[in-house]
């Protein structure tokens, strides 16, 4: 069988971590950054480089070749401004409008904000994206499951945590946070690459999944040790008992890829030496 190739636009936190274990599984990998300095970053890693930047593309590579790949995982994180959401759209279209032929499966990383406050736990079909939605990301999610000739999938992950990203420093020493009582909702690094890799192994197309750990302590528990685990001050929360939330399911994706998160209690991941 011929060696896959995947392009992975977008090499940070998630990228290149996913990027160097698919190397390590014997694919072919593109990967995408935006900074010079990192270009050799990846090289050293057994990744092929692309310096590309958006919505214009860099003079230095050209698109349509790192474009060029069985499957495309979409990793580019929108900012939290009204141009930073207009930049995000015209992103994502001007790589879909850019597609080979070759290109017919996209992993596209979206995000269980997606989701609102229900109260209640939520699955996959709570949230359903549309071309008119007020939310970016289904709008984006809309827009990436129309592209003519692709199946795409996909995965909507909770709270990021690992690697760099340790929850400790998130909240310490902050005063009055509210919300003492809801549940977290979130995701370790490693489970992060572990799904997405359970979705190239499995040919998992055409699906949207959530991932996120199956624990859901509180956010005053978790945060607080977390803060303590580091030797930070612990945030303080107010004392409120009427919460708002909403409790991430991600069992369709546990069904689907027989996957066993390497983190499902998130209070005994915050002890891990992985941290």
């Amino acid at each position: 069988m011929a060696q896959k190739t995947i392009s992975v636009l977008g090499c940070g936190w998630l990228g290149l971590p996913l990027a160097q274990a698919l190397v390590e599984a014997g694919y072919r990998v593109k990967g995408s950054t935006t900074t010079p300095e990192k270009v050799e970053v990846l090289q050293q890693s057994g990744i092929e480089p692309f310096l590309l930047s958006f919505p214009e593309n860099s003079p230095k590579t050209d698109l349509a070749t790192f474009l060029e790949a069985d499957v495309l995982v979409f990793n580019l994180p929108p900012k939290r401004t009204e141009t930073g959401a207009q930049t995000y759209e015209e992103t994502l279209a001007q790589v879909l409008v850019n597609l080979p032929t070759k290109t017919t499966n996209i992993l596209f990383i979206s995000s269980t904000s997606v989701y609102p406050d229900l109260h209640r736990e939520v699955t996959e079909q709570d949230a359903i994206a549309s071309s008119d939605s007020p939310s970016l990301l289904l709008r984006c999610e809309y827009q990436v499951q129309q592209a003519v000739g692709v199946h795409a999938t996909i995965v909507r992950f909770g709270g990021l945590m690992g690697g760099k990203r340790h929850p400790g420093r998130f909240l310490a020493g902050r005063k009055d946070v509210p919300q003492p009582l809801a549940p977290v909702n979130m995701i370790h690094l490693q489970d992060c690459v572990g799904v997405l890799q359970g979705i190239l192994q499995e040919e998992a197309w055409g699906e949207t999944f959530n991932a996120c750990a199956p624990s859901h302590p509180s956010r005053q528990e978790f945060y607080t040790a977390a803060a303590q685990q580091l030797g930070l001050v612990p945030p303080h929360f107010l004392a409120e008992k009427t919460t708002s939330f909403k409790i991430i399911n991600s069992q369709a994706l546990m069904e689907r890829l027989s996957y066993s998160f390497v983190y499902p209690d998130l209070m005994a991941c915050l002890a891990d030496s992985g941290f």
